[in-house]
């Protein structure tokens, strides 16, 4: 447990009053960062092998896959409730029609609570959110952009093929839903980025006052561009006490009603090229926890409304 963070699982018993798990699906989405609508390159860290179980059994129907995910949340966690996360590449990247097919088959589940939908900030519009606010009378309801960054050197280099204006706009389109909550995804120490840099990302993300947060350490998996940076000797990956001190320091900045959703990353092994410390998820954790209390500092600390 980390210490004074507002963590997801506090959030999910407070409002369920019982253990809530989120069962990770692919659902066969593509990305226009990789089909070529954008590039066909992708991210250069990207392979969904390395960050979703479920994109390595993707060939199962959605709902043999949520069957599964909540057999295993009963199994391994006691869970009672469950929230189905369309987690893999990009899951608003389809006509209307076929978004909601798979979007309703939650519907078939009665212990299912909450839906989450992971996608990017160039791929919603207005039609496919009001899709997704019209599962909100049953359901809590999310949106998960990925933006990774608010430095648009960063975004480039990284091939995002997105650039920081491009989330802030799915923001205010999204906030003109009342019954979506909107999470966003960040990874620290990505290639060139400063100490400057990532503070910084947390302290304009901080004054958005979003309703929840992923925080990702950057880590490098077989076959992407990013490993081939690495072996070149042109990236050095992130030691866990440098990225226990960013993240800290970047929760420190980020206001204190939003949710933390994750601050660690899952990779196995197999896929996994470097930093080994990634696959000890709870040793990581320790060592955040630690670092609150080392510092006697806390999410929100450093928050300002403005800057």
């Amino acid at each position: 447990m980390v210490a004074n963070m507002y963590k997801f699982s506090e959030y999910l018993r407070k409002r369920f009053g019982v253990r809530v798990y989120k069962v990770s699906i692919d659902a066969g989405f593509s990305c226009p960062n990789r089909d070529g609508s954008k590039s066909k390159d992708g991210c250069i860290y990207c392979d969904n092998r390395g960050f979703s179980f479920n994109s390595r059994i993707a060939s199962l129907p959605i709902e043999e896959q949520i069957a599964k995910g909540i057999e295993f949340g009963k199994r391994r966690f006691k869970a009672q409730k469950f929230i189905v996360y369309f987690q893999a590449y990009t899951n608003t990247y389809a006509p209307l029609e076929v978004l909601k097919k798979k979007y309703d088959a939650i519907r078939e589940f009665e212990d299912v609570v909450g839906l989450s939908i992971g996608t990017r900030p160039d791929c919603i519009n207005g039609k496919i959110l009001d899709l997704i606010e019209s599962y909100a009378p049953d359901y809590e309801v999310w949106i998960e952009y990925g933006l990774q960054s608010i430095h648009n050197k960063t975004l480039e280099f990284v091939n995002r093929g997105h650039v920081y204006k491009d989330f802030l706009k799915a923001v205010n389109l999204t906030r003109e839903r009342k019954n979506i909550k909107i999470c966003v995804h960040v990874i620290i120490g990505l290639p060139h980025e400063t100490k400057g840099d990532i503070l910084k990302t947390a302290e304009v993300l901080g004054r958005l006052r979003l309703d929840g947060i992923k925080i990702h350490p950057i880590h490098i998996i077989k076959g992407t561009k990013l490993e081939e940076i690495y072996k070149k000797g042109q990236y050095k990956p992130l030691e866990l006490d440098a990225y226990v001190n960013l993240a800290v320091g970047f929760l420190e900045r980020v206001w204190s009603e939003t949710v933390i959703q994750r601050i660690t990353a899952d990779c196995p092994r197999e896929f996994l090229v470097a930093p080994m410390w990634i696959v000890d998820k709870n040793k990581a954790l320790g060592k955040i926890e630690e670092k609150f209390l080392q510092m006697n500092t806390f999410q929100g600390r450093l928050y300002q409304e403005r800057g």
